[in-house]
């Protein structure tokens, strides 16, 4: 963390960068977040550009010749999950504490209906990039004002139990004041925030081991009371949250998480999959719901 003459050059700084309103502890952690650089992950399916050989035997980018004069272009259909992306939104609490804005999914929905999520949601069409898939689903979900919200960074890649690559986006709430939440009951039950730290404690957390694709793993439960309301936050929100109090506190948590050791000969979807043909990874996802997926903690 930066130092306290560091920090106060940070706040005169960010009146001009975004940051108005905000304390040097948080400014300073936005300039950290910054610099933030996901490891890569094992969904991880960017698109890299593939060369091919020319006339004079020099490597061209395939980028920008028509599909039909490309290698590719003949190959199988390609399998892409769908993505998503989640906002991490973090603001000081009025004890100094650094909280995050969780919400309890509406009763009615057709999946993890009455769970604790982020705000977020899948990707459209129309989104320029995974932080405004993040910022419009708080946006619609809780009357979040995207104008509200300093993004600062993403963490690595997620994979839910619908196979959806989901993307953690990092933004600090500059004026926690201005933000009235106006929720979509549709979608959204109750809004409330808690403690980013306590996803690193043990205190309040539970465990159960899990037996899936050949290994034991943990899935972690973290029960909450905010306002005489109780909360459990678990699953992939729970692991997501575990990484970003990592990132952003520099530690490991005080517990053990024991994650899974994805094993090459366990038909799962995940990066080789991502490989094969479409009808072939069809049969493959058929396998795992089958075998699996009933047991998949997200």
């Amino acid at each position: 963390m930066a130092s306290p003459n560091s920090l106060s050059k940070l706040a005169m700084d960010s009146q001009t960068d975004g940051f108005s309103g905000c304390s040097p502890r948080l400014v300073a952690l936005a300039q950290e977040l910054r610099l933030y650089k996901p490891p890569r992950s094992i969904y991880e399916i960017d698109v890299e550009e593939e060369s091919i050989e020319d006339s004079a035997g020099k490597a061209v980018s395939q980028v920008g010749f028509p599909e039909s004069a490309t290698p590719m272009a003949n190959e199988p259909k390609k399998f892409r999950p769908k993505r998503a992306a989640v906002l991490i939104c973090l603001f000081e609490g009025d004890d100094g504490d650094l909280r995050v804005i969780l919400t309890k999914r509406a009763s009615k929905l057709s999946t993890h209906s009455s769970e604790v999520a982020l705000p977020g949601g899948k990707a459209e069409e129309a989104d320029a990039n995974d932080v405004e898939t993040a910022t419009r689903e708080a946006r619609e979900e809780i009357g979040l004002d995207p104008s509200f919200v300093n993004i600062v960074t993403t963490l690595e890649q997620f994979l839910s139990l619908h196979l959806i690559i989901v993307i953690p986006v990092i933004g600090i709430l500059s004026d926690k004041k201005a933000f009235k939440p106006a929720l979509n009951a549709a979608e959204v039950e109750a809004v409330f925030h808690a403690p980013l730290e306590m996803f690193l404690k043990d205190d309040n957390r539970r465990s159960k081991e899990i037996q899936w694709a050949g290994d034991l793993w943990l899935m972690h439960f973290f029960d909450y009371e905010m306002n005489d309301k109780k909360y459990v936050i678990f699953g992939l929100t729970a692991a997501i949250l575990i990484r970003a109090a990592s990132v952003v506190f520099k530690r490991s948590p005080a517990f053990l998480e024991q994650k899974p050791k994805f094993k090459p000969k366990v038909l799962l979807p995940c990066a080789e999959c991502l490989f094969y043909d479409i009808n072939t990874f069809q049969n493959i996802v058929h396998r795992v719901v089958e075998e699996r997926l009933s047991i998949l903690p997200f």
